[in-house]
């Protein structure tokens, strides 16, 4: 693999090797950047972009996630939001289909929703996408309530039959102060993993939120994933996390060093580097590489994670 030294005030240590994927990435049509960053005056990210960027960092393959259940969120209530949903994935599948060799685009959809489990029939048998982004913060999905966990358990489902990955932000809504933690997590491990035995499922950001790495919640769920890794539960067979969006410039070194400590707990066979939507305050792969370099890891377990690739990308 390529060495980088990039961003000097953070790599102290010398140079890292790249990774081989970028397992959580996003591209951001104009549309949907009028009606998720209305103020913003950033141009969209499209696929030629995105590749740019990747170059740049030395990675050769992304994963992008379509945000279709961003027109869905729980805040929002448009007239023609399916319409929308459909129009995103479709779009984001054919930006990644210009770069069949580096991208693979997955299907979002909001799991709550009735038509969810149509338009994850839909992308499959479109035939241009691998898998299904869920975001449960955006959707507002609350896992203590039974009828929203039956609802995600039956998407779950869904994804398994068309053999469709599955990319989770599982962090329930911090801006609406939603419970979360090992409870949450728990029927995450009973209901929704049974119910996709078949595929990757993927949790984002190591079951918490970013940026940086103070969410004490995020943490007591993680911890319940480890506590069924460690004792070879079946139904974590094919879960991987992903480190995703939880960096920034500033990192205290306590978070590092929690990081650190969380990311050997799972297992670093397990764990996916990801950079996130590169929209400030976000960083791009390549400073997002550059600052997980600095993470206290030892040489040997960055480049294991460097060298980890979701079978998905296979």
């Amino acid at each position: 693999m390529r060495l980088l030294c990039l961003l000097p005030a953070l790599l102290l240590a010398g140079c890292a090797a790249a990774p081989y994927a970028d397992h959580h990435q996003h591209l951001i049509r104009a549309e949907l950047m009028g009606v998720v960053m209305p103020a913003s005056r950033m141009p969209p990210i499209e696929g030629d972009q995105l590749v740019r960027m990747l170059d740049e960092a030395g990675i050769r393959r992304a994963t992008v996630l379509g945000m279709g259940y961003s027109y869905a969120a729980a805040t929002r209530n448009l007239p023609d939001e399916y319409e929308r949903v459909r129009a995103e994935n479709d779009w984001t599948a054919a930006q990644a289909a210009k770069y069949p060799e580096r991208l693979v685009a997955f299907c979002g959809v909001n799991p709550l929703k009735d038509y969810a489990v149509h338009e994850i029939a839909r992308c499959a048998n479109a035939g241009r996408m691998r898998g299904v982004k869920l975001h449960f913060g955006n959707s507002d999905v609350q896992l203590e309530n039974e009828e929203h966990a039956a609802r995600v358990q039956a998407v779950f489902a869904a994804a398994n039959a068309h053999r469709m990955a599955i990319v989770v932000h599982a962090r329930a809504s911090v801006s609406r102060k939603r419970p979360y933690g090992a409870a949450q997590a728990r029927v995450f491990l009973e209901k929704l993993l049974p119910a996709a035995p078949d595929v990757v499922v993927q949790v984002a950001h190591l079951a918490a939120t970013g940026p940086g790495y103070d969410d004490p919640a995020g943490r007591d769920a993680l911890g319940v994933y480890i506590d069924a890794i460690a004792r070879n539960d079946p139904r974590v067979r094919n879960l991987w996390l992903d480190a995703s969006g939880l960096l920034h410039a500033k990192l205290p070194g306590s978070e590092a060093a929690l990081l650190a400590a969380d990311i050997r707990r799972v297992g670093v066979g397990r764990v996916l580097f990801g950079s996130d939507a590169a929209v400030p305050p976000n960083f791009t792969p390549r400073e997002a590489w550059a600052a997980f370099s600095q993470v206290p890891l030892t040489t040997a377990e960055l480049d294991t994670i460097a060298g980890n690739v979701a079978p998905y990308l296979r």
